[in-house]
């Protein structure tokens, strides 16, 4: 929304919301430490940038008057060339109400324009220049490169005017603009450019360039020369090139990634000493909220096939936030992939849907592709009154912080995102920097922030997967129905270069621990339950969804027993691995017939016969391997000291007993160094009898829990016998280790 205000002394509104600036553009009082500078700007909108630029002038005490509030801006853009002419005009009229002859005016944009330091430092360096007035300046001539031979050569330093900043006395500023009458789109930066280089008009007003970037810093064509000082608890941008520090940082023309980058820390929004400073400001409570809470649209998108997404459903279901204050936007892609995703989305809908305030559900059988569904969904929120925020996640986000809504929420940005991992690697979903072409660039301190070195909020070109975003903002800076299209783009590096375009800042946390991303490269979809295959691609995921909970006791608080001499029994598979294995295997259905005839083994005969499938024959052999060297030879080591196992494994199978069919296996040694028994059913509910005896110490376990293994040498010691199921069906799950 425009600014309503013209003409008024600023500062922040603590109240704020979003960091808003109030009607007037003032807090009540002027913050001033010296009555002979005031420092004009022209905003005639609340941007993301401007609030920037208010807070920043409030760090240091500035006294600001903002110029073309509620204005319509004509003075283009820093794309497309001539504009600015709209600045002149305002400072002219803005000029004739100054009365005082020693009266200090600081003329800048506000946009992409930071204070790296205050008004003290400002005037003492401008008393240095020995001028009435200083420009900044600037290494490229814009936007009339013919007059490059008539600008002033300068001893060192940059030669060219810029006139996104400067500074003078009141008189010498009015003489100046005097004779401007051009028109709003017309250029600023030719009209005092051809002041400059004219030499009685540059003597008479008495000019100069800040060519050492002693007072102003112009990022465009010097990016190589500013970096980032860090000393005594205090951050400002350093010029390496003139060992300067700059007073007035500005983005101009293509650096508004620049400044956004030192934005995030300059003036000490983040220092080593002190963390991020405005985390915490600004916020939007939620606790103790006496009324409802905001409405919130969450759109969830289905584009590709995706393992876990039945763990998804799971972990929404437990975000804390009232569901009747909830929407849910669901997204199931491409009718390729309609029989696989649609069981988990009408579970979910099954059980759940009549919590939620509203549902709407776009299946693969509607043909919609993935831009007009993210549009679809934000019209959604737009188009509610009541909606607040969109939240939009992808489902191959692994939402861990049950938090995660509420704190986004509180943190009252327009666009925020929680910051996602991928286990063991630098991957996040956001990006630092980018490079010329628009694609990913590491920023330099990308790798402090997704390691936790640093924390806060960081302004960023890219973010993707999840992020929240204000309804204001879809309704009004990203009411565009083509956020999503670019001919050159991907979908998601459009939508995010038309929110920087827009003047959004997008935002990204990492004060907490939100989740991860899920790799879905590989994903396989020609099994039953897929994701029991995902022990290499998310191996994290895998262990949380198929290992006991109580697994990790087994080592560190030797949570094991020995129902039988050297024997042991441990927890290792939870009630979901087991039920995923036996409906695995009976989806194949490939059950031998339990004959001594064998061709699936080496010499095609067995001694001691079950009803079993083989794990190579699901193709499966990969993952239990490293089944059996990540969460059993950790075991074995530490129960059978001395011995060190490689895990290797001829057979490894899923057994089934019936009493009609095969209720029990004859007494018999294991080829095996140890063996691996795993219950995957549970006694007295799915089946009757069954266990395991030990004949040479007649010990037998005769209510085997499901998930809990036992281990036990193969040969010589413990002939041991299946004992006879006499109703329902048992599983297990064996194999032999190191034969």
């Amino acid at each position: 929304s425009a600014a309503r205000a013209r003409g008024f002394v600023s500062g922040l509104d603590p109240r704020g919301g979003a960091g808003a600036v109030t009607n007037t553009f003032t807090l009540g009082c002027v913050f001033s430490v010296s009555g002979d500078l005031l420092v004009l700007t022209v905003a005639s909108q609340e941007t993301d940038g401007f609030r920037r630029f208010l807070r920043s002038a409030k760090h240091f005490n500035y006294t600001i008057k903002v110029l073309g509030g509620g204005e319509t801006w004509e003075g283009g853009d820093y794309i497309s060339p001539p504009g600015g002419g709209q600045k002149v005009r305002l400072l002219k009229s803005a000029l004739e109400d100054i009365q005082e002859e020693n009266k200090v005016i600081l003329f800048v944009d506000s946009y992409d324009v930071i204070f790296s330091s205050g008004p003290k430092e400002l005037l003492k360096k401008f008393q240095q220049a020995k001028h009435r007035v200083v420009f900044s300046a600037e290494t490229l001539i814009w936007p009339d490169r013919h007059l490059e031979d008539k600008h002033p050569h300068v001893r060192e330093g940059k030669r060219f005017l810029g006139a996104g900043g400067f500074i003078g006395y009141a008189p010498n500023l009015k003489k100046m603009v005097s004779d401007w009458s051009g028109a709003d789109s017309d250029s600023d930066q030719l009209y005092f450019t051809k002041i400059y280089i004219n030499p009685e008009k540059r003597k008479s007003i008495n000019i100069t360039l800040d060519s050492k970037c002693r007072l102003f810093q112009n990022l465009h064509g010097a990016l190589d020369e500013v970096v980032l000082k860090f000393e005594d608890g205090r951050v400002r941008a350093r010029n390496v090139l003139y060992d300067t520090l700059p007073v007035i940082i500005h983005g101009n023309g293509p650096t508004k990634l620049q400044i956004n980058y030192l934005g995030n820390y300059i003036p000490n929004l983040w220092t080593f000493e002190t963390g991020c400073t405005i985390c915490n400001e600004n916020l939007r409570p939620l606790s103790g909220l006496q009324s409802e809470y905001p409405v919130v649209v969450i759109g969830i998108f289905i584009q590709q096939p995706t393992p876990f997404v039945t763990v998804f459903f799971e972990r929404l279901l437990n975000l804390k936030y009232p569901k009747n204050r909830i929407q849910l936007f669901i997204y199931n892609q491409v009718k390729y992939y309609e029989s696989h995703h649609e069981p988990h989305v009408r579970t979910f809908l099954e059980y759940h849907e009549s919590e939620y305030q509203g549902v709407k559900l776009i299946g693969p059988e509607e043909d919609i592709d993935p831009v007009t569904s993210r549009n679809i969904g934000f019209e959604m929120c737009r188009d509610n009154i009541d909606c607040e925020y969109f939240f939009s996640i992808d489902v191959d986000v692994v939402l861990k912080n049950e938090d995660t809504l509420r704190i986004l929420i509180e943190l009252n940005k327009p666009f925020i995102a929680p910051m996602m991992t991928k286990p063991g690697r630098l991957w996040t979903n956001f990006w630092g920097a980018l490079s010329a072409d628009g694609y990913y660039a590491r920023s330099e301190d990308y790798v402090d922030i997704v390691q936790g070195h640093r924390v806060g909020l960081w302004n960023v070109p890219y973010v993707s997967h999840i992020f929240l975003i204000k309804a204001d903002a879809l309704r009004t800076d990203l009411k565009d129905p083509d956020l999503f299209e670019s001919a050159t783009l991907d979908p998601d590096m459009a939508f995010c270069s038309k929110v920087r375009n827009k003047g959004v800042f997008m935002f990204v946390t990492n004060m907490h621990t939100y989740g991860r991303v899920l790799s879905t490269e590989n994903y396989q979809t020609n099994h039953l339950h897929n994701d029991l295959w995902q022990m290499f691609e998310n191996p994290v995921e895998w262990e949380e969804r198929y290992i006991h909970e109580n697994y990790s006791k087994v080592l560190k608080d030797a949570f094991i027993e020995t129902p039988c001499p050297d024997v042991y029994w441990f927890p290792v598979f939870t009630d979901v691995a087991c039920k995923h294995l036996i409906e695995e295997m009976e989806h194949f259905g490939q059950w031998s017939g339990g004959g001594n005839v064998d061709n699936r083994i080496q010499g095609g005969y067995e001694n001691v016969p079950t009803i079993d499938i083989h794990m190579n024959q699901i193709g499966y052999e990969k993952e239990w391997h490293k089944f059996l060297l990540d969460y059993v030879a950790p075991v074995t080591e530490q129960m059978y000291p001395g011995y060190y196992t490689r895990a290797q494994f001829d057979l490894a199978f899923v057994v089934r007993y019936k009493p009609d069919e095969q209720p029990a296996l004859r007494p018999h040694h294991d080829a095996s160094t140890f063996t691996i028994n795993i219950a995957l059913n549970q006694v007295g509910i799915d089946y009757q009898g069954g266990g395991c005896r030990f004949l040479r110490y007649n010990c037998s376990i005769k209510a085997p829990r499901r998930g809990w293994a036992l281990m036990h040498p193969g040969r010589l010691t413990h002939y041991h016998e299946g004992l006879p199921t006499v109703e329902g069906v048992r599983y297990i799950v064996v194999s032999f280790v190191d034969p």
